[in-house]
């Protein structure tokens, strides 16, 4: 008998879970998507996550026991070693045992990781970033997330996720992020940046399409509205949009300095619904930034991938983490 080779990724989101069952060549054969309700405590949202991977497993129509490993990504803050998720805001979760309870209810091997790493590592293993010996990753959305893939393998620290790029000073005077400091890139960078500083604009009658179709709450201004205020003439948006960009490259000029990498993977909504805008705006404001030996090191491409990225490189990095048993 063969041994089993499908894997289980999962990513557990602020507003969604979302199972996906891939095989070892990373075809996608069953998924499941549920919302996340932050208000059922604890222990209902960890029946909803467990409920989501038995129903992504029978979707594929295999036995539990066809899985070879899991993979699970996630918001907060997580102790790597233990796999442990130690807080989720958004979720209302503490000292969560992920790997754990995975490996006991389903028997199988588990692998616990940030939710933008996996996301990245997804990329690297079958999207933009496939083949690279060096994928940075950067997600604008509510936040703005950084990861990176390096030889095959997600850089962190000994116990904790790290490339933390949203929280890089780059305005000391600037705004306040929500970690509390000021000046952070993700205060003037991400989705959430550009919607509150259009909202501003429709509130001074410059953003008269934004105004018209969304209103003047920044909370309803998802990335496809902002896109179609761009497209249909609200030049202040598009200049809110070009002056995050111009922040954006400004950061990732430093980290080509710094890391080398030879593929830079810019994704999230934010990306999909204007890279005729944002990727050209961002190598823009790289280029004077960058060392002139790292100059033509590298490329800047669009995500691939999509949602799922993160379930796919979340089952990734469980064949990885078999596989380094099995080694052991």
């Amino acid at each position: 008998m063969s041994a089993p080779d499908h894997w289980l990724g999962i990513d557990l989101g602020a507003t969604k879970i979302l199972a996906e069952v891939y095989t070892g060549d990373w075809k996608r054969v069953g998924a499941k998507k549920r919302k996340t309700k932050a208000d059922e405590g604890q222990e209902k949202g960890i029946e909803r996550l467990i409920h989501t991977a038995e129903d992504a497993i029978a979707d594929a129509g295999i036995e539990p026991k066809s899985l070879a490993g899991i993979g699970i990504g996630c918001p907060g803050p997580l102790d790597l070693s233990s796999g442990t998720l130690i807080s989720s805001a958004n979720l209302g979760w503490t000292d969560v045992p992920l790997r754990k309870l995975l490996t006991k209810q389903f028997s199988v091997p588990a692998a616990v990781a940030n939710d933008v790493d996996v996301g990245i590592f997804g990329e690297a293993v079958a999207g933009a970033g496939k083949g690279a010996r060096t994928v940075l990753g950067v997600f604008p959305g509510t936040g703005l997330g950084g990861g990176l893939v390096y030889e095959g393998r997600i850089f962190h620290g000994k116990t904790a996720s790290c490339l933390e790029i949203g929280h890089m000073n780059v305005l000391p005077d600037g705004p306040r992020c929500g970690c509390g400091r000021t000046g952070c890139l993700e205060a003037v960078a991400s989705r959430l940046a550009i919607a509150t500083a259009a909202s501003a604009a429709v509130l001074r009658g410059q953003a008269p399409w934004l105004k018209a179709n969304a209103g003047s709450d920044p909370a309803d201004y998802r990335s496809g509205t902002l896109a179609d205020s761009v497209r249909n003439g609200d030049t202040v948006v598009q200049q809110l949009v070009e002056d995050a960009c111009d922040h954006l490259g400004r950061a990732l000029g430093g980290l080509v300095n710094l890391l080398a990498p030879d593929v830079i993977v810019l994704g999230g909504g934010l990306v999909e619904a204007m890279p005729d805008i944002i990727l050209p705006r961002v190598q823009q404001a790289m280029k004077p930034r960058i060392m002139k030996a790292y100059a033509d090191s590298f490329t800047v491409v669009p995500a691939q991938l999509g949602d799922h990225a993160a379930t796919l490189g979340a089952a990734a990095l469980a064949r990885q983490h078999v596989e380094h048993i099995s080694c052991s």
